[in-house]
């Protein structure tokens, strides 16, 4: 039920039981989870601008239209015994005009706590930021993300401009989303740790895409590891636990690939730098947002309560320094 002010309460809680334990008898009750943050989203409809790449026979299951309202039916269940309380919405293009939209319409819904949007990092970093807080949503801007995996040159983000533009954003308080594959990881570290010589917060798009298909090149998951201990020694740095099965295909995932890299991720970073993401409607080409937000919860039952609250939410707070009306919709 929504609360007496109207404002939408948290989506769901999965899990949760009904606090008796015997017949009769009602224990103390539980203090309960802090509501959960899915740091990691996308919403689109794929007659806008840019959205043609959804129009590929692979990305059939995802070439639709997708609203917070989708997203809230999706996560109805929450995740780790706790109910959504709050998001991130990130870009899936790389035009100001969505950025646009993605925070007006994250003004009009108290789920969409924080945006992250995209500006030409090689181009007037400072005014472009300045057009996007200007309009509707635009204190809800919380980070900045550009789509690295794609560019030619493997150390794009290392050049001097795009450096520039990263000091930029650290100079307005905003985080920056490292989405890289493996040609760009070594690059992307490197980055990452000249930028945060000025303060500037590298969160790292779904742990460095490592490559979970069952017979993935022999090295390949040894190297990963190696290039995500070495983003963990970068002071600030945060990673998101998203994404990683989004993009295995009809290879599927091999689970014990899938483990590992969870085990890696909370070895290198701890769990008060990591951010359950789901990557969603991404997900959906292999999975869903309760079976990744199920898988995660079940390996980080491993982890002391005030553990998982940081995977499940404080650590997506801190890192995008999101509103208060992230913890406001309880």
């Amino acid at each position: 039920m929504a609360p007496a002010d109207g404002t939408p309460g948290p989506v769901g809680v999965h899990g949760a039981g009904d606090g008796r334990d015997g017949e009769g008898v009602q224990p103390p009750a539980a203090v309960p989870a802090a509501p959960a943050v899915d740091a990691h989203h996308h919403l689109w409809d794929p007659a806008d601008p840019g959205q043609d790449w959804l129009a590929a026979p692979e990305h059939t299951a995802i070439d639709r239209t997708f609203t917070a309202d989708d997203l809230r039916e999706a996560a109805a269940g929450g995740v780790d015994g706790r109910a959504l309380g709050a998001t991130v919405v990130v870009q899936s293009v790389c035009t100001l005009a969505e950025s646009r939209a993605l925070l007006a319409t994250a003004a009009a819904d108290p789920l969409l706590a924080g945006v992250v949007g995209w500006v030409d990092l090689t181009g007037d970093v400072v005014g472009q930021l300045d057009q996007l807080r200007s309009g509707p949503g635009g204190e809800l801007l919380v980070g900045v993300r550009h789509l690295v995996q794609g560019e030619a040159d493997p150390s794009w983000v290392l050049r001097d401009d795009v450096q520039r533009g990263l000091r930029g954003l650290a100079g307005h308080g905003l985080a920056f989303d490292l989405l890289v594959r493996q040609p760009q990881r070594a690059a992307g570290v490197e980055g990452a740790r000249r930028a945060a010589e000025h303060g500037l917060v590298t969160v790292l798009d779904h742990a460095g895409k490592p490559d979970v298909r069952p017979g993935a090149p022999s090295g390949a998951l040894d190297a990963w590891c190696d290039e995500v201990r070495a983003l963990a020694g970068v002071e600030g740095s945060v990673c998101k636990v998203s994404g990683v099965v989004s993009e295995v295909g009809d290879a599927g995932r091999d689970d014990d690939a899938v483990r590992r890299v969870l085990d890696v991720l909370l070895d290198a970073f701890g769990p008060q730098r990591l951010a359950f993401g789901s990557d969603w409607p991404v997900c959906l080409l292999t999975s869903s947002w309760r079976g990744w937000a199920d898988l995660v919860a079940e390996h980080a039952e491993q982890l002391a309560p005030a553990e998982r609250d940081a995977l499940f939410g404080e650590t997506a707070h801190r890192a995008y320094r999101l509103p208060t009306r992230a913890t406001s919709t309880t």
